[in-house]
């Protein structure tokens, strides 16, 4: 123990068991000019925050005797956010076959997925024009070969789809099954985890019931593609670690001496010295984004975000305990573990996803070491041989410069500048529903719900606000998963990129724009009149950004309509 580490009998020997805390000088001279401290905080609720008792207000105005009205209102802490994942889930299961037809990039990973569940690796295809119309067509011929394919993309995506193409049959619905499963799975863990960082099931419920009429996400949920999938991994792993952080918090309050008063004081050696114990949920995390990162490389940047995120955490939390030296204390009591957890683990996961190659003969590259001798020769082959071919699919990702007509720069993704067109048919009248003269329009355009994209762009400025001028953790945390997800693009803005790939944060814009509209509903000591034009303020905006997606629905969807309404629906000329 170092010198400047108190004991627990020096702790307790301290003058700042008073039942006053001491004022600062700088509080002193403040009241002069009329300052008066606010409420005395215990740090154990500053640690972990109560979640307030539920109000049975509305149940009981329905005619609930109390007892069923605090029963129904305590259970929708799950109820709640399992009826706005059951809509989610209807909204992408409808017609989820639909089109019947390989869209966009579906062609790659659809069958690379139906490979790696035959052979547990990527084999080769015919040319796109001449395997996808055989795949599609009745009866079904898969001109599948069992020779090793080079592939941009790592297999956990792949091995993700693959289980509904195991389940379903190499077909549309087959292939989108686990998308769609994974994009209603991930608005429950929104509305869980919106929840646990609000401390608020409505607020937490809202968040996943954005998530649910956004375009984008919707689309995704709906296309065999791996963007969503890096998303699904990387927000269940940021659930883990908030529950980590609540988990870890509780230890510390509950190690804090309590005088006489029933308050606990900050206690030097319980911020310094006393341990968190063992963290699953840390190691949860770990898993997760390893399956991240091997789903596609930009789960990468999630993983070393979230590692300094957590970190920072576990210094707020010594801090409020009481330590003296947080940073020190971290580097003594957590560091270590915090990295052993998540970035190894990582690791260990990403290489495990490659079972189905390892074990292989045939997989592209899989022999390039086998006998190669050289400086790394003491490295087993097949791990040089992964080596090898992670390095080559590198520098194809890094050197993609291709043009394609739906790219775009990440400075529009925010205010989708430029979506992509997945899928665009034009029937004349008479064909495929179309009952107009002038022809119609079916298109499946990743558009993200515009005002509510565009309401994120104002959320992200408060929250920086909240962030940086109110030491809002809350606020910082959504704006570090926003930056893994979103930041680490520019570094590749001659490479051609899509507006898709911001799939991978919108949960956390979600979440951005549900903290905006808690502090429009104002605090809950407000008056009424201030409350009154909050909530209404509020319920504009969730109602128009629910229209906006109803009104765009159509082009989510391929649905045929008529040219003159898909071109209303083109509000800006770059959509097109």
């Amino acid at each position: 123990m170092t010198s400047d580490t108190p004991t627990r009998a020096e702790v307790d020997e301290d003058a700042r068991a008073t039942a006053e805390p001491q004022a600062t000088p700088w509080a002193q001279r403040l009241r002069r000019f009329g300052y008066t401290a606010g409420p005395r905080t215990d740090p154990r609720a500053r640690l972990v925050p109560p979640f307030p008792e539920p109000s049975t207000r509305v149940w009981e105005l329905v005619g609930l005797g109390p007892r069923p009205a605090r029963r129904l209102a305590r259970s929708m802490g799950w109820l709640g956010p399992v009826l706005v994942a059951v809509l989610a889930g209807a909204l992408r299961f409808w017609r989820l076959g639909r089109p019947r037809a390989v869209v966009f990039d579906e062609t790659y990973y659809a069958k690379d997925a139906w490979a790696m569940l035959r052979l547990g690796y990527e084999g080769s295809w015919p040319d796109r024009k001449i395997a996808d119309p055989q795949i599609l067509a009745h009866p079904q011929v898969i001109p599948l070969s069992d020779s090793g394919s080079f592939v941009a993309h790592p297999p956990m995506g792949k091995w993700v789809i693959a289980l509904g193409e195991g389940a379903f049959g190499l077909d549309p619905f087959g292939w989108r099954f686990m998308t769609a499963a994974l994009g209603t799975l991930s608005v429950l863990m929104l509305c869980r985890i919106g929840r646990r960082l609000f401390r608020s099931t409505l607020l937490g419920c809202l968040a996943g019931a954005l998530l649910a009429v956004d375009g984008l996400h919707f689309v995704m949920s709906r296309t065999a593609l791996l963007d969503l999938v890096v998303m699904f991994f990387a927000l269940a792993a940021f659930g883990c670690l908030l529950v980590d952080r609540d988990k870890a918090r509780a230890r510390l309050a509950a190690a804090l001496p309590v005088g006489d008063d029933g308050f606990a004081r900050p206690d030097p050696y319980t911020g310094e010295q006393v341990g968190t114990g063992l963290r699953p949920w840390r190691l949860a995390a770990g898993i997760l984004l390893g399956l991240a990162a091997a789903s596609k490389w930009n789960g990468l940047y999630f993983l070393v975000f979230f590692t300094v995120l957590t970190i920072l955490w576990d210094v707020g939390s010594r801090r409020v305990a009481g330590a003296g030296h947080p940073y020190r204390a971290v580097l003594r009591k957590d560091l270590g573990w915090s990295v052993l957890s998540l970035v190894p683990v990582a690791v260990v996961t990403y290489l495990a996803t490659w079972t189905g190659w390892f074990l292989s003969d045939n997989g592209y590259n899989r022999h390039w070491a086998d006998g190669r001798a050289g400086t790394w020769s003491w490295i087993p082959a097949p791990l040089r041989s992964l080596w090898h071919y992670e390095h080559a699919v590198y520098q194809f990702n890094i050197g993609l410069h291709s043009p394609h007509r739906y790219q775009s720069n990440p400075w529009s993704w925010l205010v989708q500048g430029r979506p992509v067109a997945f899928y665009y048919q034009s029937p004349k009248a008479g064909e495929q529903g179309c009952h107009t003269a002038t022809g119609c329009s079916q298109e499946i355009l990743g558009l993200g719900t515009p005002l509510l994209w565009w309401a994120a762009c104002g959320a992200l400025l408060y929250l920086l606000f909240r962030w940086a001028l109110r030491r809002d953790w809350r606020a910082g945390a959504v704006l570090c998963a926003v930056a893994a997800g979103y930041l680490p693009w520019f570094n590749y803005q001659d490479r051609t990129a899509f507006s898709f790939y911001a799939v991978a944060f919108v949960p956390y814009l979600c979440l951005a724009v549900t903290m905006m509209i808690g502090a429009l509903l104002g605090p809950s000591g407000a008056d009424e009149r201030r409350r009154l034009i909050g909530a209404v303020s509020a319920g504009v905006l969730v109602l128009l950004i629910a229209w906006n997606f109803i009104y765009f629905y159509p082009i989510y969807t391929g649905t045929t309509i008529p040219y003159g309404d898909w071109r209303a629906r083109m509000w800006l000329d770059t959509w097109i």
